[in-house]
């Protein structure tokens, strides 16, 4: 595409922000033009990249909590326009979460009905934005992001959201819902501080491995579960000082022999057995932080049954205390954390660790085809920290 340029006064003219101009395209690949009016050449063409008219992307079409009944890979939805205070984003890796298949199943919102977009973080470069977005960022820039609609090949991010990133390396994605849950959830709740014994479930996962690190930094002694020896290796590299592996170790006993004072806090994730023990492992004033319930989310109901009956005595006894947290209600919090998670990883103080699919039967996870099997993978407890899919885009784009 030749490097036709546009005059600011015919920007003007146009009388809004954007409005398709006519490229020289063949009849089968036709594309529209990078929009961005921060400079008047990138209008048309930026160094000879365009956005294409459609893409793919994943769409809720019916609720479920089994993720492969629920979606469907749509092949040719129109690529989104960006508004004035919006980017248009190129994912190259996104991100998957256990409560993926929670907002399948209309849990979040009861209101909400299909169809509805799947996905809620990505990382990519910005091909197009709106003229407010163009005072802050500029196309090319890569961005990682938390917003419904993130599985698919290009999403509109509002340009306050999205978070400015050196380069498009999943370790950053890790840290925009599974590190910042960690990090706000401790510092709120938690009152971390020297020689207290915290207990993490499910360590070795996406969020499990970031409440260990933190609370290693606080100077606590770390217990983590997990299901493997392999996981267990992974913990103990990342300062984990007692690794359990329920698959080969009764996790009640454990804790019962080996801290037989309780625990101070717990970071549970699991739900189910798992929070029965925590509960009744709990030390005189300690503290329970719900970050999930893993274990029942496949199920109809969502959750799997608790011996809840004597808790308000059990908790009582010891004074202790049960905390529920969900990231939506702590944005006020998130500038902060991921700006100090940010910090942290670029100076050397914090492993991301990546899970790429690589040890999943058909191997690594790449094209937005393979979300199915990510999710699918995670439901086996199989991976060793955050599970991401990469979006890999054709060679000739020159971003």
């Amino acid at each position: 595409m030749g490097s036709l340029r546009i005059g600011a006064g015919s920007v003007r003219r146009l009388g809004c922000w954007y409005r398709p101009w006519p490229v020289a395209v063949s009849p089968c690949c036709r594309a529209r033009p990078i929009v961005d009016m921060s400079y008047s050449h990138h209008f048309v063409d930026f160094h000879g990249s365009n956005i294409p008219s459609s893409m793919k992307k994943l769409l809720v079409t019916q609720l479920s909590p089994n993720f492969r009944q629920a979606v469907t890979l749509i092949p040719n939805a129109p690529v989104p326009v960006p508004g004035d205070g919006e980017l248009l984003v190129r994912n190259r890796f996104v991100g998957i979460n256990a409560s993926d298949i929670n907002y399948s199943s209309g849990r979040y919102d009861i209101s909400t009905k299909p169809p509805f977009d799947a996905g809620f973080e990505g990382i990519g470069e910005v091909v197009a934005l709106g003229l407010s977005a163009s005072k802050t960022y500029t196309v090319g820039q890569t961005v990682a992001y938390v917003k419904g609609g993130s599985f698919a090949e290009y999403t509109v991010v509002p340009a306050k959201v999205a978070v400015p990133v050196p380069s498009v390396k999943p370790e950053y994605l890790t840290l925009l819902i599974s590190g910042t849950t960690a990090y706000i959830s401790l510092k709120e709740m938690g009152q971390l501080s020297e020689g207290k014994k915290v207990l993490v479930t499910a360590a070795a996962g996406g969020t499990g491995q970031f409440a260990v690190q933190l609370a290693k930094k606080s100077k606590c002694y770390v217990i983590g579960t997990c299901s493997s020896d392999e996981k267990a290796g992974f913990l103990k590299s990342i300062g984990c000082d007692c690794p359990i592996n329920y698959k080969t170790e009764n996790i009640g006993s454990v804790l019962k022999n080996q801290f037989p004072d309780g625990l101070d806090v717990v970071y549970e994730s699991v739900g189910g057995e798992m929070f029965d023990i925590s509960v009744n492992r709990l030390a005189t004033k300690g503290r329970l932080i719900i970050i999930g319930f893993i274990s029942g989310y496949q199920t109809s109901q969502g959750l799997l049954p608790i011996k809840a009956g004597a808790l308000p005595a059990v908790l009582l006894k010891k004074s202790a205390s049960i905390h529920g947290f969900f990231l939506n209600h702590y944005l006020s919090e998130y500038k902060e954390a991921i700006m100090s998670l940010l910090k942290l990883y670029q100076n050397g103080e914090l492993i991301c660790e990546v899970d790429y699919g690589e040890q999943s039967p058909e191997g690594r996870f790449i094209g937005l085809e393979s979300i199915f099997r990510a999710v699918d993978y995670m439901y086996t407890g199989k991976n060793i920290g955050k599970i991401v899919v990469e979006l890999p885009h054709p060679v000739n784009s020159k971003l």
